[in-house]
């Protein structure tokens, strides 16, 4: 009955599974899978089906996903390939993904996108289980970040700080954007140089595309 319950708890909000993509996130053959729900409110959200109402929304167990994504099992090996959890905010669900690694064992990759602003225990307990952490920073400068996702960096330099003290850097892909009418070339240069300091290689530097309406 214990292990009924906490499969229950386990259970999770899943906005989408993409399978088949290639050197988008992650390296070799990657399925997508997009979890409901995220701490930030960013002025310009990339995927704000996250935000929305979460009944629209099937939930999944770890057992479940899995039985779903490993019909690409050998696409995943054969190109050092595997599953990217995505959101929203996947930093959210360390248990679920903890399970689903036990499940799929060491041959697949597992590679998370994340803004890093969730406590640092779900980090600490996501760094034993995930190969690569593709990092949305947003801007290192707190009043600009704050300004643009409505939150406090704050957890983020923790984590930030737990990675580089844990000798993951290399394992991490940091996106820099460009945020129109949020900050400048020389704010991002600013986020790099600092990320630089805590041993941080690994950059994706790019500019919001903000559509009209």
């Amino acid at each position: 009955m214990a292990d009924n319950r906490l499969l229950e708890q386990q259970r999770v909000k899943i906005i989408g599974v993409a399978r088949h993509r290639l050197a988008t996130d992650g390296d070799g053959v990657t399925t997508l899978v997009a979890f409901h729900g995220c701490p930030l409110r960013c002025r310009y959200c990339l995927n704000p089906q996250s935000l929305g109402d979460s009944s629209r929304f099937r939930e999944c167990s770890p057992a479940e996903l899995y039985d779903e994504t490993r019909i690409d099992e050998l696409y995943f090996l054969a190109t050092n390939g595997g599953v990217t959890f995505g959101g929203g905010e996947p930093g959210m669900h360390p248990d679920f993904i903890r399970k689903f690694r036990e499940l799929c064992g060491q041959g697949w990759q597992i590679n998370l996108e994340t803004s890093l602003n969730v406590p640092t225990t779900n980090i600490e307990a996501l760094l034993r289980v995930v190969n690569t952490l593709i990092i949305d920073i947003k801007d290192m400068n707190p009043d600009i970040y704050r300004s643009y996702t409505g939150q406090s960096n704050d957890l983020v330099l923790d984590n930030l700080r737990l990675i580089a003290e844990s000798r993951r850097q290399s394992d991490c892909i940091i996106r820099i954007p460009l945020i129109p009418n949020y900050n400048t070339d020389a704010d991002r240069e600013a986020s790099r140089s600092a990320l630089e300091a805590l041993g941080f290689t690994r950059f994706d530097l790019f500019t919001y595309q903000i559509r009209k309406h």
